[in-house]
């Protein structure tokens, strides 16, 4: 990345339609010597940020050792009642969404905002398809039949009486990280705003889009472990 004028401005005037060259102008921060300065800082920070969210999910991975490893029954047939249909269809959309946001960084870096919004496009519409799956084939019909976790639990034909442990566990998983897949396609929805409307990226500006590209592989990475931990112990 060459280094920057820091006193272009930052963001496109108001009411500007179109901005091709709008990477080749943009600054940066007065507290940076450079560009390149301040894109290693960035992402620096963003490797740091997703560690800590390695850590809230590890926590979730080490409740779930623990109850499986004390009421494995209960695991047993709790995961009895997922379709692992429906969990390897969202593990395809996922990983394919992770091809598409990298091939998406790729083109910001070659200059190419067509292809970059394209596959930020194709991204979006595979976070949509993982949510919607989620919900309307997994927990509206769960909830539905009284397999809610904890003290909510209701479903007539239980095994085990641990089984609500297993939904607990189940939903805090799965919940967290759907609320991720939302908070990453937000971020992903930004950095398409700014691709369409400013043409914000290009060879020496793609901070954003790496940065938001990294959340998003974090997000396909959880549910890698997420989905045999859940739907394939049975």
């Amino acid at each position: 990345m060459a280094t920057i004028d820091a006193n272009k401005p930052d963001l496109p005037a108001a009411g500007a339609k179109s901005h091709p060259l709008y990477w080749k102008n943009r600054g940066f921060a007065h507290h940076f010597r450079n560009a390149d300065e301040q894109f290693d800082a960035c992402k620096l920070g963003m490797w740091l940020f997703l560690t800590t969210e390695v850590l809230l999910f590890a926590g979730i991975f080490c409740a779930y050792a623990i109850f499986r490893m004390l009421y494995p029954d209960a695991w047993a047939a709790g995961s009895h009642h997922l379709d692992w249909r429906f969990g390897g269809l969202n593990t395809i959309v996922l990983l394919f969404s992770s091809w598409t946001v990298a091939s998406g960084v790729r083109a910001a870096q070659m200059g190419n905002n067509a292809a970059l919004i394209r596959n930020l496009v194709i991204t979006l519409i595979c976070a949509g398809l993982f949510v919607f799956i989620k919900l309307y084939f997994e927990y509206i019909p769960k909830l539905s039949a009284g397999k809610a976790p904890g003290t909510f639990f209701s479903y007539p034909y239980a095994h085990d009486p641990h089984e609500p442990l297993w939904w607990s566990v189940y939903y805090i998983g799965t919940g967290i990280h759907a609320l991720h897949v939302l908070i990453g396609a937000g971020l992903l929805s930004w950095v398409l705003v700014r691709a369409i409307r400013y043409e914000a990226y290009g060879p020496t500006e793609y901070t954003m889009v790496e940065t938001s590209a990294l959340y998003w592989h974090l997000v396909d990475l959880v549910w890698i472990f997420l989905f045999p931990l859940l739907y394939l112990i049975h």
